[in-house]
C-alpha cells in the first residue's frame, strides 16, 4: 500500500472498526491492520474525527452515490479526483481514485456506514459530506432521482435534519425559491425571520466548524458557506433590505 493509503489506514481512528474499517481493511490489506490506531486493549481510539477517518467516510459514501443510478460515470470520477487533487496533490489523488475503484466493487452497507458516521463525526462535518455527495450527483449535469433518494436516506441515517437536507439540496437544484430554501425559509418569511435564519445558518456552516479536520477541509467547506452568503445577498437585493 502506498503513502496515501497508509495515511488513511493510520488515521482512521474511531472508524478503524465497524463497516468502514472492514471496507478499508479489504482495500488496503495487511498494512491497514499494522497502522490502525489502537489502545493498549486492542480497541480503536474513540475520539473526534481525524482527516484520515473523514476521507475514508467520504470515499465510501461517494462510491455508494456513484453506484445509485446503476452506472459509474467518468464525470463523477473526475469530480472526486479534482477535489482530491486540490486538497492532496496529484499523486495522492491518483492513489485515492484507485482505492475508490476497489470500493466500488464492494457491497456497501449504507445504513450501517451512515450510522457509524453519525456516532463518530460532528454535525458540521456531516453537513460537509452531504454537500460533497450532491456535487458528485450533479457532476454529469443532472441529479438523478435515485441519487437524490439515496442522499436523503444517508442524511436520515446520519441524523441530518430534513431542514438541513433541503438547504443543501437547494444549493444544487435551483428553483424560484432556492435562496429561501438555502436559509431554511419560504418566500413569505419576514425580513426579521430572514436575518435570524441567516445568522443561524452562517454559524452552522462556518468553515471553522470543521477546522479539526485540517486546512484542506476548511477550504472545501468555504464553498458551502459562500452559498449561504449568496442566498442572503440575493434576498436582500430582491427585497431592498438594509
Amino acid at each position: 500500500m502506498a503513502k496515501f493509503g497508509k495515511w488513511i489506514g493510520a488515521g482512521l481512528g474511531a472508524f478503524a472498526g465497524g463497516p468502514i474499517g472492514a471496507i478499508f481493511g479489504f482495500v488496503v490489506g495487511s498494512a491497514f491492520d499494522a497502522t490502525s490506531q489502537t489502545t493498549a486493549h486492542g480497541k480503536p481510539h474513540q475520539r473526534r474525527t481525524t482527516s484520515g477517518g473523514y476521507v475514508a467516510s467520504l470515499l465510501v459514501l461517494a462510491a455508494a452515490v456513484m453506484k445509485a443510478d446503476g452506472k459509474v460515470l467518468k464525470s463523477e470520477l473526475d469530480y472526486v479526483k479534482k477535489f482530491l487533487v486540490h486538497n492532496f496533490g496529484t499523486a495522492s489523488a491518483n492513489e485515492a481514485v484507485k482505492m475508490l475503484r476497489d470500493i466500488l466493487k464492494q457491497t456497501i452497507p449504507i445504513d450501517d456506514v451512515s450510522q457509524q458516521i453519525a456516532q463518530n463525526m460532528n454535525y458540521s462535518a456531516r453537513l460537509q459530506l452531504v454537500h460533497f455527495l450532491f456535487g458528485i450527483a450533479q457532476a454529469d449535469g443532472n441529479i438523478d432521482n435515485t441519487e437524490k433518494e439515496l442522499i436523503a436516506r444517508i442524511c436520515n441515517r446520519m441524523g441530518i435534519s430534513s431542514y438541513d437536507f433541503e438547504s443543501i439540496q437547494a444549493m444544487f437544484i435551483r428553483n424560484t425559491d432556492a435562496d429561501y430554501k438555502i436559509l431554511g425559509l419560504n418566500a413569505s418569511a419576514s425580513n426579521d425571520e430572514i436575518k435570524k435564519a441567516y445568522r443561524k445558518m452562517a454559524m452552522k456552516y462556518h468553515p471553522d466548524k470543521v477546522s479539526n479536520l485540517g486546512e484542506d477541509f476548511v477550504k472545501a467547506a468555504k464553498e458551502k458557506f459562500q452559498k449561504v452568503n449568496e442566498a442572503y445577498e440575493n434576498i436582500k437585493r430582491e427585497r431592498k433590505m438594509v
